[in-house]
């Protein structure tokens, strides 16, 4: 894709200005770190061309200070006080668990996962936001608390115009079909193989 022309052009009746238009389904997946930060990266872009934003975070926990967030926060102030950007929305789901760590059981957290995915197809369908980032929401159907055909079919069938965002390792196959943009993170070089942990403006 040379110059950010397409190799192909589907011949579908719509104009270039059309097909541009319309909203994206993305995943980012794979065994490397930067699925979420891409994602944040594309939610200030969204937030610069005014465009209102969802974030749906499903594996952090409450209690985690996630730099993206403090960030996200001050954007939405400016918003607020200024008119500049967007709105913006951050929703934290469960309650101390993560991918690595899950504290209560897997009931706890597949209702909570149900009531969050349940809180998105609301928001969907009141057409609440115009960019969704769903952080980690690939291991919520990854462990079986979601179904991902019922995903991929809400998702298809969204109303209105709302780019959505998908982060996590393993995406459902079903997800990756329906989407339009999947990247696969593939690591070839990390600090954590010389030993070396996570750094305050790097991963946090």
């Amino acid at each position: 894709m040379p110059q950010g022309k397409p190799d192909f052009v589907p011949t579908d009746g719509l104009t270039t200005r059309q097909r541009r238009h319309r909203p994206l389904t993305m995943v980012h997946t794979g065994a490397m770190k930067g699925k979420s930060t891409a994602a944040f990266g594309m939610a200030l872009r969204a937030w610069n061309a005014g465009i209102s934003i969802g974030v749906f975070q499903f594996v952090k926990s409450a209690k985690w200070r996630v730099g993206e967030e403090s960030a996200f926060a001050a954007l939405d102030s400016i918003h607020r006080s200024t008119g500049q950007g967007a709105e913006v929305r951050w929703h934290k789901m469960g309650e101390g668990w993560s991918w690595i760590q899950r504290a209560g059981t897997d009931t706890d957290h597949a209702a909570d996962a149900q009531e969050g995915w349940r809180q998105i197809q609301r928001d969907l369908a009141a057409e609440r936001f115009g960019f969704y980032v769903l952080d980690e929401f690939t291991y919520p159907m990854k462990w079986g608390w979601l179904d991902p055909a019922e995903v991929a079919a809400v998702l298809s069938d969204r109303p209105g115009f709302a780019h959505v965002v998908i982060t996590g390792r393993d995406a459902a196959p079903e997800l990756v079909a329906m989407a339009d943009l999947v990247t696969d993170m593939t690591k070839v070089k990390h600090p954590m193989d010389q030993g070396q942990k996570g750094q305050r403006g790097v991963e946090w």
